[in-house]
């Protein structure tokens, strides 16, 4: 009876306007993650996971594509994913919105992320600063554009961009590769003081090893606000009320381009997630008085001194 009657509790708690502080079910021990294998969603989903230990909870992580993640949340074989992207997310995400077969929480996890054309600050400062700039300046950027993996949809842009000669581009060349290869080429041109304009986004630690200017100009390419985006947090349908605990936390989640991309930076180097991101909330500890107010231990004690007492491990 005791997985029935809590959410009863907090159904009467939300008519009447109280507090919700009770302590979960033993069911909800165990809260299933979901991650599509972005590092910023394994530093999110890191970092919630740290918390939720202290909590007592035991978190655990499936890393599957787009449509196994948003089936899973539908059958409710998995719980919380941190990770929709709005926009770029959106076409797979909206079948199982209008069946409502899951729950997008209405506020987003983080705001302020981007995606979109950058240069060096240097090159910015000289007059490269939007994308109607860059044929400006095809012989600084030796006529190039780096982009990402074939098949990404950045790169399908530029290469729409050269083909139909957007902003005088015709003749330009992308330069595919991969996330990495495109960093490796990004940093040897910051290195050599050269002009180079290449995908970039935030949050990532690029921001923080480069100082980077994103190129305006672009929001029928890539969207307004330099490809701006909203990321959301995503449970299943029973997950509200049946661990109105848990689901307190992870809605109360807020995440910053700046911190994902400290978090993200030692799971590039190949370090636990879980271990970046408790090393990170060790030194950044004031995050939590957002994050942990209304929220308990699992058996219903003071959420905030559990787990600063469990981040001091």
């Amino acid at each position: 009876m005791k997985a029935c009657v809590k959410p009863l509790a907090f159904a009467l708690s939300l008519a009447l306007g109280l507090p919700v502080l009770a302590s979960d079910a033993d069911s909800c021990k165990t809260v299933r993650f979901a991650d599509v294998g972005w590092t910023d969603i394994a530093a999110t989903t890191g970092m919630a996971s740290v918390v939720l230990k202290g909590l007592g909870y035991n978190p655990t992580t499936t890393i599957a594509s787009e449509p196994i993640v948003f089936s899973g949340l539908k059958s409710k074989q998995l719980d919380v994913y941190l990770g929709y992207w709005n926009p770029s997310q959106t076409p797979a995400i909206t079948p199982f919105i209008e069946s409502k077969s899951l729950t997008v929480l209405p506020t987003p996890n983080l705001e302020g992320a981007k995606y979109t054309l950058a240069v060096p600050a240097y090159a910015a400062e000289k007059g490269l600063k939007s994308f109607a700039d860059l044929a400006k300046f095809r012989k600084e950027l030796d006529g190039k554009i780096y982009g990402i993996e074939p098949g990404s949809q950045g790169n399908a842009q530029i290469k729409k961009m050269i083909d139909n000669n957007e902003f005088g581009l015709g003749g330009f060349k992308l330069i595919e590769s991969s996330e990495a290869g495109m960093l490796i080429e990004a940093n040897k041109a910051f290195r050599q003081h050269r002009f180079v304009a290449f995908l970039a986004w935030d949050p990532h630690p690029m921001n923080l090893m480069m100082k980077l200017t994103y190129l305006s100009g672009g929001d029928k390419q890539f969207g307004p606000d330099y490809g701006g985006s909203k990321v959301y947090t995503v449970v299943n349908n029973d997950f509200p009320t049946q661990c109105p605990n848990a689901n307190k936390l992870v809605a109360n989640l807020k995440f910053t381009p700046g911190m994902e991309s400290h978090v993200m930076d030692p799971i590039m180097k190949k370090i636990d997630p879980k271990i970046a991101a408790k090393t990170y909330l060790q030194k950044n500890p004031q995050v939590l008085d957002q994050w942990l107010a209304g929220v308990t231990t699992i058996d219903g004690k003071p959420g905030l001194a559990a787990v600063k007492a469990y981040l001091k491990n």
